[in-house]
């Protein structure tokens, strides 16, 4: 590192003509400068530079040594210059994983614009519906729902989802009115593997009711329990942002409207704890804007 360091000192006075300039440039003495060279040159020893009172002169082994030590300033330089764009400008890639509900558009219409804005940032997107170690797969961001239990995660709160229930117009065509939560124990239910069974409804009127749901069919992947739902297949408690646009397009139909279900909390998770680059904190900031809808 000592000799790093000379190399740095030589080129900045071959740079700047003097040792008295190059000093005041880096913030050291001159005769500091000077023990340096002197080092520099024992170390390797040649003379690199023929000193006089007016002026220094680099030797034809100092201009060969002089060219080797500006290449290393510039590309220390390009590296720092490198590391500032990645704090301060999302560049590069970013690697985000996300449950396999988010597939759809949600994603796509948080970050797009973002990489519209930035061409050099690229994604990569790994879509899970198990935990995977963020570290080992080099995952940069991940979205988790629910409970986090990794205490050595970095979570950050992006929003709380409205459950619903709901079903297919053509399943509930088949079935008698549904009026209350205790209808619903004896109605084919469509369930996620690793999700809960205890669901509690809630009424404005303060009755909570618990029914005992028994699933009919149980799968684990949201998308493809959903794919069941819309085959009138059964019910289903979905998060309402990821089935809006069905249940706009009257494929799905929330049952027991006036009743509330527990919602789901959305987080941003990191696996660091030191500063985020930018694509990190510029893709929070995307999400969070577009989840919160």
């Amino acid at each position: 590192m000592d000799t790093l360091r000379r190399m740095a000192i030589f080129a900045r006075v071959v740079e700047l003509g003097s040792m008295n300039a190059a000093a005041k440039a880096l913030g050291m003495t001159p005769s500091a400068v000077s023990q340096h060279l002197s080092k520099l040159e024992a170390q390797h020893n040649v003379t690199l530079l023929h000193r006089t009172t007016r002026k220094l002169t680099l030797t034809e082994a100092g201009s060969v040594f002089y060219q080797g030590c500006a290449d290393m300033l510039a590309a220390a330089q390009l590296a720092e210059q490198r590391i500032s764009e990645l704090r301060d400008a999302p560049v590069g890639e970013l690697r985000l994983s996300a449950p396999t509900g988010f597939a759809g558009p949600l994603i796509s219409q948080a970050l797009a614009p973002l990489l519209t804005l930035h061409p050099k940032l690229s994604l990569r997107l790994f879509f899970h519906d198990e935990m995977i170690d963020l570290v080992s797969h080099r995952i940069d961001l991940a979205l988790r729902a629910g409970e986090l239990k990794d205490s050595s995660l970095i979570a950050r709160h992006l929003a709380d989802w409205p459950n619903v229930l709901v079903a297919a117009p053509q399943y509930l065509a088949r079935q008698m009115a549904i009026n209350h939560p205790q209808q619903l124990s004896a109605l084919d239910w469509i369930a996620i593997e690793a999700g809960r069974s205890d669901y509690a409804f809630f009424h404005p009127g303060g009755e909570v009711a618990k029914p005992p749901i028994t699933p009919r069919i149980i799968s684990n992947n949201i998308v493809s329990a959903r794919e069941f739902v819309l085959a009138g297949m059964g019910l289903a408690i979905q998060p309402e942002p990821e089935v809006r646009g069905a249940i706009k397009a009257g494929r799905l139909m929330v049952v027991l409207p006036e009743w509330r279900l527990p919602s789901i909390a959305i987080y941003a998770v990191t696996p660091r704890r030191e500063a985020q680059p930018a694509k990190v904190r510029y893709a929070i900031e995307a999400l969070k804007a577009q989840l919160a809808l």
